[in-house]
């Protein structure tokens, strides 16, 4: 429960729509963990168990492990860019600038205009 942990730190009371799920085989968690950081090898496993479609995860380290381990890994640019393609969000722009205000995410300037370039903002 490493994903579960880590998430506490920042934020006292996790949403309801938010369901923590514990990996069923701890010890190939606990052999990805010698990897990457502990939380990352738990999402790694369960993404496994679970047979998820996509893995979200920004970390180059543990992205580049999921996909070894035949995962598809999309990271939060992606998300906010697959919502602002099928019209979920009506700006990924306004939005990306409340993900850096309100949680503290940082992309490079250049990142951020090739990415808004790709949905036209």
């Amino acid at each position: 429960m490493a994903v579960r942990a880590e998430l506490l730190r920042s934020h006292p009371v996790l949403p309801e729509w938010l369901r923590v799920e514990a990996v069923e085989n701890a010890d190939e968690a606990g052999r990805l963990s010698g990897i990457v950081d502990p939380g990352e090898a738990e999402a790694i496993e369960l993404a496994k168990e679970l047979r998820a479609d996509w893995l979200l995860m920004d970390e180059r380290k543990g992205r580049r492990l999921a996909m070894r381990e035949g995962l598809a890994v999309i990271g939060l640019l992606g998300v906010l860019l697959l919502a602002k393609r099928t019209q979920l969000i009506p700006s990924a722009a306004k939005l990306l600038v409340r993900l850096e205000v309100e949680a503290g995410i940082y992309l490079s300037a250049d990142i951020k205009i090739l990415a808004l370039r790709t949905v036209g903002e």
